[in-house]
C-alpha cells in the first residue's frame, strides 16, 4: 500500500438519500417542512408547560423535558442534512461527527428515562390516585429529569471516548444522512469490536431497563382501566394509552432494531430507513401524540387563542 493508502481520515462525505439531482429540491422541501414543525410543535410545547402555572405538574414537566430532547435530536441532525442536498462536496469533519453523534446520543438516551419516568407517573396517578402527591414529589421529579440529564451525558462520553481509539484509513465515504456512529465503525481499520460490545452493553441496558418500566407500568394502568365501571372513563383511558403506546413502541422498535439488532454494523442498507423513524418521525409526532389528545393542554391553548 501506498502511503496515500494509509493516510487517516480527519473528514468524511455524507452520501445522504440519493444521488438524483432532480429528486433534491423535493426532498430538502419535504424535510424542511418536517423540521419546521417539528420544533414549532416541540418548542411551542415547552414554551406552553413553562409559562402557564397549572401545567406545573410531573405529568406535563416530563413532557416538556421530552419535548426538548426531541428539539435537540432533530436540531442536531437535520441542519446539516438540509445543507447537504445543495452541497458539492458534503464534507463533514471528525469532531463534527463526534458532535452530531454526542447530541443524538444525549437525547435519545433521556428521551428512554423520560418515557419510563411519564410511564411511572401515570401509573401511580391511575392506579394510587390517593397517593399521587405523595409519590410523585417535587423532588423525586426533578431526581428523575436529573438522572434522565445525567445518564444521557455519560452514555454520550462513554462511546465518543471509545471512538478515540479508531483510525479511519479506508473509504472516506459515509452511506448515512447523519455521522452515526455505526457507519463510522464500518469505516475503522481498528478492530471495531470493543465499541460494538459497549454499544451493546449499555445501550441494550439502558432499552432494557427503560422498556421493563414502561411495559410493567402500562399492564398495571389496563389492568386498573378494565376495572373501572364506567364504559365512558374506560374508554377514555383505554384510547389515551393506546396513542402514548404506539409512540413507545415506534421509539424503542427502531433503536433496538438500529444499536441491539445481530450484526448491526454490517447491515447498512437498513440504516437511513429505521434512522428516519427515531430522528425525524418520533420528533414531530410526539407533540401531535402527547398534547392534541390531552385536555388540559388543548384548554391552555384556547385560552391563549381567545386572550390574542
Amino acid at each position: 500500500m501506498t502511503e496515500d493508502n494509509l493516510s487517516l481520515a480527519t473528514e468524511f462525505t455524507l452520501t445522504g438519500f440519493t444521488d438524483h439531482p432532480e429528486l433534491k429540491p423535493l426532498l430538502f422541501l419535504v424535510f424542511l417542512t418536517i423540521y419546521l414543525i417539528t420544533m414549532v410543535g416541540n418548542l411551542g410545547l415547552v414554551a406552553l408547560i413553562v409559562t402557564e402555572h397549572r401545567l406545573h405538574t410531573p405529568m406535563y414537566i416530563f413532557l416538556g423535558n421530552l419535548a426538548l430532547m426531541d428539539s435537540c435530536c432533530s436540531s442536531a441532525i437535520t441542519p446539516k442534512m438540509l445543507q447537504n442536498f445543495f452541497s458539492k462536496d458534503r464534507m463533514i469533519s471528525l469532531y463534527e461527527c463526534m458532535a452530531q453523534f454526542y447530541f443524538l446520543c444525549l437525547a435519545e438516551t433521556a428521551d428512554c428515562f423520560l418515557l419510563a419516568a411519564m410511564a411511572y407517573d401515570r401509573y401511580v396517578a391511575i392506579c394510587k390516585p390517593l397517593q399521587y402527591h405523595t409519590v410523585m414529589s417535587q423532588k423525586l421529579c426533578v431526581q428523575m429529569i436529573t438522572g434522565a440529564y445525567t445518564a444521557g451525558n455519560l452514555h454520550s462520553m462513554i462511546h465518543i471516548g471509545f471512538l478515540f481509539r479508531l483510525t479511519f484509513c479506508r473509504s472516506h465515504q459515509i452511506n448515512h444522512f447523519f455521522c452515526d456512529v455505526l457507519p463510522l465503525y464500518r469505516l475503522s481499520c481498528a478492530d471495531p469490536y470493543i465499541n460494538e460490545l459497549m454499544i451493546f452493553i449499555f445501550s441494550g441496558s439502558i432499552q432494557t431497563f427503560t422498556i421493563t418500566t414502561v411495559i410493567i407500568s402500562y399492564l398495571f394502568i389496563l389492568f386498573t382501566i378494565f376495572k373501572m365501571k364506567s364504559n365512558k372513563t374506560r374508554g377514555k383511558g383505554l384510547s389515551t394509552c393506546a396513542s402514548h403506546f404506539l409512540s413507545v413502541s415506534i421509539f424503542y422498535g427502531s433503536l433496538l432494531f438500529m444499536y441491539i439488532r445481530p450484526s448491526s454494523v454490517n447491515e447498512e442498507e437498513k440504516d437511513i430507513p429505521v434512522a428516519i423513524f427515531y430522528t425525524l418521525v418520533i420528533p414531530l409526532l410526539n407533540p401531535f401524540i402527547y398534547s392534541l389528545r390531552n385536555r388540559e393542554i388543548i384548554k391552555v391553548m384556547r385560552k391563549i387563542m381567545k386572550i390574542s
